[in-house]
């Protein structure tokens, strides 16, 4: 396919839209910043947001009231890290979706009045461990598993945030997190395929996603291959903190079983009702007769 120039059509039922958000700053993040090697510390277990994090989610939940994305999004899909679903509810939540002073943030209680459903899915946690994959020929990989992007127990985050659905989660404890070997990039990437291949088994049309850098990066970069590279690199560029970018995926091979519910075949009515074309086309005698 010629990327330089397209314009191509798709149903709308084989389509749904995406609002992807990096979670808002966390404690990990500035001191990170200032040494990589804290993100190996323990001090930043399942790190939160900072004070300037939760500025920043004050500043995306007044965009999301503005832009009226709080009347449109249908549902707000969340990896299960604190920093993530603090960012979620903290964005999409309306004034319990969260406790008050949740993970010692001096917050506020979060209302769930009048949003919409939020669910918790591991496959778009942060980069972590794969058990079993090693050698992976990219030594910036072979730095050991972070902390931070280690989660609590799930029990623990009900008490947080008690209208948060964990069901899809079937392990109480952390099961994947591994202290030796970072999850390679390849491997990511395949859990975020398999994610956007999960959200093609859902019924919403337009969803919210809380998530992480990495998984982010690694997701976008294998899709928009057929794009002008103008297009590529508005897809593939990395996340700010805090970040909302709005996307639209597309079924091209029939992964979803949705069916329109907005096409309309119609009315039936009662003799002859067919177009001047298809009419001349029964009698080729009028071909010369004006269109009507």
């Amino acid at each position: 396919m010629d990327s330089s120039a397209t314009t191509t059509l798709f149903p709308l039922h084989r389509t749904k839209i995406l609002h992807l958000v990096r979670h808002a700053q966390g404690v990990h993040n500035v001191e990170g910043e200032k040494d990589f090697s804290a993100y190996k510390s323990e001090e930043f277990f399942d790190a939160q947001l900072t004070p300037l994090g939760w500025e920043q989610v004050d500043n995306l939940h007044e965009h999301i009231h503005e832009c009226g994305l709080d009347k449109k999004v249908e549902l707000v899909v969340v990896s299960p890290l604190l920093r993530t679903l603090q960012t979620a509810v903290g964005a999409f939540g309306a004034t319990t979706l969260m406790v008050a002073n949740a993970g010692n943030s001096n917050r506020s209680a979060i209302s769930s009045l009048n949003i919409p459903p939020f669910v918790a899915v591991e496959l778009c946690r942060e980069q972590l461990v794969q058990a079993g994959l090693g050698g992976y020929g990219q030594a910036e990989f072979f730095r050991g598993v972070h902390p931070c992007d280690r989660r609590r127990s799930i029990s623990e985050y009900r008490c947080i945030f008690p209208a948060i659905d964990f069901s899809l989660i079937k392990d109480e404890e952390d099961v994947l997190w591994e202290a030796d070997v970072r999850e390679s990039k390849e491997a990511v990437a395949t859990r975020g395929m398999e994610f956007i291949n999960w959200l093609w088994t859902r019924k919403e049309k337009e969803i919210a996603v809380v998530t992480h850098r990495a998984f982010l990066r690694q997701t976008l970069a294998e899709l928009g291959d057929d794009c002008h590279i103008t297009v590529q690199k508005e897809i593939r560029k990395p996340f700010a903190n805090c970040e909302l970018r709005s996307v639209v995926i597309i079924d091209r091979g029939l992964i979803g079983s949705d069916t329109s519910v907005t096409n309309y075949p119609g009315k039936i009515p009662i003799g002859l009702d067919l177009p001047s074309d298809a009419a001349l086309d029964k009698h080729p005698a009028e071909q010369g007769a004006p269109n009507s």
